[in-house]
């Protein structure tokens, strides 16, 4: 008995390889949405840096902020990835634990201590971009 040799019955289409690749960026861009921050105006926050995550795929400051009713809370700042911020002129020694610093930022649309990170000022008088 002779074996027979296989041969695929489809070939490979180029419309089936864009759509493999589309649904493949769909999360990719949707992690990257802005949507849960308020993006039409800045909160400004001056405050002491009790933490920094300087992670991919985003950096994370915690900063303890004094309210006007003496008050402390912890906010939660988001910012871009560590190799886009160096990429972007931001060292990671430019802002330590225990620094104080202002920033400007987008907070979360619920009101809650969070924001997406704009511009920070660091102890220096330094500002610079952090998204």
């Amino acid at each position: 008995m002779q074996s027979k040799k296989f041969r695929p019955t489809h070939r490979f289409h180029p419309l089936t390889a864009a759509a493999a690749v589309a649904c493949m960026t769909v999360p990719a861009l949707a992690h990257h949405s802005h949507g849960n921050y308020e993006m039409t105006e800045y909160t400004h926050l001056t405050g002491t840096v009790t933490q920094l995550h300087w992670i991919n795929p985003h950096t994370w400051i915690y900063l303890e902020v004094t309210g006007d009713d003496g008050e402390s809370a912890v906010w939660a700042l988001e910012s871009a990835g560590a190799g886009g911020l160096v990429r972007s002129g931001v060292e990671p020694d430019e802002v330590k634990v225990g620094d104080t610093v202002s920033v400007r930022c987008h907070q979360l649309r619920d009101g809650s201590n969070g924001c997406l990170l704009g511009f920070l000022t660091n102890a220096a008088g330094v500002e610079k971009e952090w998204d």
